[in-house]
């Protein structure tokens, strides 16, 4: 009887092991389902990192991308990043100081994983406004510079304007739009309500003179209905698909409008 009970013991030890070791089968399709279904946002950013003639660095500053990525990503927006150059886009050193620093920041500080895939930017030459329901732009001085010139950035921003898709941008990033048309011939921005990094927010940084132009004058000059609130509090303006905000504090306002444009 004991070789018995000790015989079943063996069996129902493998029986249990073999139950354990077997892995659920992933279903791939439903998988590639849901992903199909999961809206889907492409974030532009400057491969800029020279501050005029000044010898000092610059390029996107970094809570205008953290705050909206981590606020759409938590959504289940799955977002693409890229940039000019591709591979690293340069972050402004001034945003990565003490005095800048929010949860979003902290967060992207801890998160290897995004750190890596923001490091490995695609190419905008390579990117196809059909594969993506939207797009975003974070400031930060670089895109003064080379997004608001860019011949593949101008292109995309109408593609997905004229195909009826949201377009976003913080900052100094509505820079972007400074020769992006309608499809009359006409500036993207005139007659739409619009916000920007302010004139005399520009002042308050010393930067006046150092930038190829004022974010809140271009804006005007092409027609834009602008509208600014006290420096440096948050303002986001929605005008049909042109999302817009006007400082780093504004920056999660603009994910918030971007996302309700998707449903």
């Amino acid at each position: 009887m004991k070789y018995i009970m000790s015989v079943l013991a063996v069996i129902i030890l493998i029986t249990a092991c073999t139950m354990k070791s077997e892995k659920v089968p992933i279903d791939n399709h439903k998988t590639k389902n849901v992903e199909k279904h999961m809206k889907k946002v492409l974030f532009v950013l400057t491969s800029h990192d020279q501050l005029g003639n000044t010898g000092e660095k610059t390029g996107f500053w970094i809570e205008e991308f953290a705050a909206p990525y981590y606020a759409l990503k938590d959504k289940n927006v799955i977002i693409t990043l890229a940039s000019p150059k591709g591979g690293q886009p340069p972050i402004d050193p001034k945003s990565e100081g003490e005095d800048f620093q929010t949860a979003a920041t902290k967060r992207f500080n801890e998160d290897t994983e995004t750190q890596t895939l923001l490091a490995n930017t695609i190419k905008l030459e390579t990117v196809n406004e059909a594969d993506y329901d939207a797009v975003f732009y974070p400031g930060g001085h670089g895109p003064l510079w080379d997004l608001a010139e860019d011949p593949n950035s101008i292109k995309l921003i109408e593609s997905f304007y004229n195909n009826n898709k949201p377009v976003a941008a913080v900052c100094h990033a509505p820079a972007v739009f400074k020769s992006v048309k309608n499809t009359d011939g006409t500036p993207l921005v005139k007659n739409k309500n619009v916000t920007g990094f302010t004139n005399s927010e520009e002042a308050a940084v010393q930067l006046t003179d150092v930038v190829p132009f004022l974010v809140e004058d271009m804006l005007k000059e092409n027609g834009g209905i602008y509208s600014k609130v006290a420096d440096w509090n948050p303002h986001a303006v929605k005008d049909g698909l042109l999302i817009t905000g006007q400082n780093p504090a504004s920056s999660e306002k603009v994910a918030e409008l971007l996302f309700a444009a998707l449903k």
